[in-house]
């Protein structure tokens, strides 16, 4: 165990070495302190797997309305100012669906549930598959690659972008604006930088109202226009241009392309760390597959915690937590609670629960685009398995580092040298 983690009181997430390598933290809280108030944000920070899924399940003591009273009311000058850029330059992103609490989750849940359904999502998978294979015929006989510039980032920003009426040579454009959606998300910006963040969502904005209002003229079979013209029928009418705005960046960009990013990142750096799970791999069982898919999920949850607030007193384990406390979820540490997992620091294709992890959360607010980001990672994997014998880090190329952030965990590149399958 590091110095720097020994202790809870030694523990500090917004510290970018502790981000860097977050586990030897959780373990700390998980064994001494699993609901710990931070001292510096003043969050109740939850670690244990039993506990989150309690919290995440008990909607009526834990609030997901991140528009609250409480939220309010702890609105800076900072952010009355940035708020300020919205009302003047673009649209007051509203509510997001992950940013709501029932009824109103449920009524315009539906909506998503509809666009993103079993048999729609399933559809896709020959044009999944179709760009994995395009994207590895770009590099494939150069015997190197940047997987995450070259494979990871733009397999499944293309898919969503497609969907949401994006053209794909645009991607790298809307790339931009997601990635700096995810640095302010991450709160690790000075003001300044927010301000360029809060100036680039502005600008994504401005690009897709066109297409908002094209699809309202003219619907046509993207995922986009079911959302832009599918009627809320216990609000009499469809989402209006802010809650399509904020949809575009927290649930559909954001929620359906960094988060699969990461994990196909992650998944490519564990493959060449656990040699013998990729000659396993190589065999072809698509059972072993779909539990690498999990594996990864638990392992590297691109998603390291989220929020709720406690709407009144709740005991949460040894812990009293107020009315109106805000605690963050932290899905990575429950992901390897060996009170669950056995043997949890272990990429196990024998794993029986592996399915179990809280990386999409649980409950009501269980992602919906979870069914979407197993197929990207499930043929992603799966053309990487099929076109490439044998792969390595290249030398001297990788640093490992993740972009610091206290929310996701996103590594920043992987150089790897392979030998095409013949």
């Amino acid at each position: 165990m590091t110095k720097a983690s020994a202790r809870p009181d030694d523990v500090n997430f917004m510290d970018p070495e502790t981000q860097e390598c977050p586990y030897t933290a959780y373990g700390t809280l998980r064994d001494q302190a699993p609901v710990w108030r931070d001292p510096l944000t003043g969050y109740y920070v939850v670690t244990r797997y039993d506990d989150l899924r309690e919290i995440l399940l008990d909607t009526e003591h834990f609030s997901n309305d991140r528009y609250s009273r409480i939220a309010l009311e702890q609105m800076t000058e900072r952010d009355l100012r940035m708020l300020a850029l919205y009302q003047d330059k673009g649209w007051v992103p509203a509510a997001t669906l992950g940013g709501r609490d029932d009824p109103g989750h449920k009524q315009m849940r539906a909506i998503f549930d509809q666009a993103f359904r079993a048999g729609k999502i399933k559809g896709l998978d020959p044009l999944v598959e179709d760009i994995a294979h395009r994207l590895i015929d770009k590099f494939i006989g150069d015997g190197h690659c940047d997987w995450v510039q070259q494979f990871a980032v733009p397999l499944p920003l293309t898919i969503i972008g497609r969907q949401m009426g994006a053209k794909e040579e645009d991607i790298w454009r809307i790339k931009a604006w997601t990635d700096a959606w995810v640095q302010r998300l991450g709160r690790m910006q000075s003001e300044e930088e927010e301000r360029w963040s809060v100036e680039m969502e502005i600008e994504a904005q401005h690009y897709f109202q066109p297409i908002f209002e094209r699809l309202r003229k003219e619907p046509d079979d993207t995922l986009l226009s079911d959302l832009v013209n599918t009627v809320v029928p216990e609000w009499g009418r469809t989402l209006n241009d802010n809650e399509l705005h904020a949809e575009m960046m927290a649930d559909t960009f954001v929620g359906g392309s960094e988060t699969s990013t990461n994990a196909l990142s992650a998944g490519v750096m564990l493959l060449i760390q656990n040699p013998d799970v990729w000659a396993r791999l190589k065999q072809g069982d698509d059972k072993d597959l779909r539990t690498f898919v999990e594996e990864v999920l638990r392992l590297e949850s691109p998603v390291q915690g989220l929020f709720r607030i406690a709407t009144k007193e709740k005991r949460i384990g040894d812990t009293v937590v107020p009315a109106d406390s805000i605690l963050n979820i932290r899905y990575a540490s429950a992901n390897r609670d060996d009170r669950h997992f056995e043997c949890p620091e272990k990429l196990d294709l024998d794993r029986k629960n592996a399915g179990s992890h809280l990386a999409f959360g649980s409950g009501v607010h269980h992602c919906l685009g979870a069914p979407l980001a197993r197929r990207e990672l499930w043929w992603g994997f799966k053309a990487l398995i099929e076109r490439i014998d044998d792969m390595r880090f290249a030398p001297g190329r990788n640093d490992f580092r993740h972009a610091p952030n206290f929310m996701l965990r996103a590594l920043k590149e992987l150089h790897i040298e392979f030998t095409p399958t013949r």
